[in-house]
């Protein structure tokens, strides 16, 4: 099981979204241009999450899109599932059809019972983890940045950035 781009996207972006949420609405051209994802991309999921009212849009000059609920009240499986996100390790997409459509050949593979139960433990630990886990997450990581100087002979001096993880 693989999580692709479509259900990578949507978590970040709304990371990105949950993080400027005081700011008031906040555009989708600004979540592509810092995410770097193309904003038509980023319109389909955001219908997606909106129809699922994980976000709700404001129209008009100065819209754009904010949370319909806390942060803490929105899980990774949330935004996953609202994106059409298959979680799904089995061959068969849990119709227990393993070895083919066919109901003769149609039979479960030997397995597909380990398949489905990671399914219900990738659901369990995206269950748990919230937007607001994600964005105090990244807070921290920008609180992290360490500014340190490098004293040159002379009265220069260079700063350099060095993240710490």
């Amino acid at each position: 099981m693989r999580l692709t781009t479509k259900g990578r996207f949507a978590v970040t972006a709304m990371i990105d979204l949950a993080l400027r949420q005081g700011n008031g609405p906040v555009t989708l051209s600004g979540i592509s241009q810092r995410q770097a994802i193309s904003l038509s991309y980023l319109e389909q999921l955001f219908g997606k999450l909106r129809r699922h009212e994980i976000v709700e849009s404001v129209r008009g000059p100065g819209g754009g899109y904010s949370l319909a609920r806390t942060a803490d009240k929105v899980t990774v499986a949330d935004i996953i599932i609202a994106v059409d996100e298959p979680i799904d390790a089995t061959q068969c997409g849990g119709k227990e059809n393993c070895h083919g459509a066919d109901a003769a050949s149609g039979t479960r593979c030997m397995t597909h019972e380990l398949w489905a139960t990671l399914n219900a433990k990738m659901v369990d630990f995206l269950d748990s983890v919230t937007l607001q886990d994600l964005v105090d997450q990244q807070k921290q990581k920008e609180q992290n940045v360490v500014v340190m100087h490098r004293h040159a002979p002379s009265d220069n001096t260079e700063a350099k950035h060095i993240g710490v993880n």
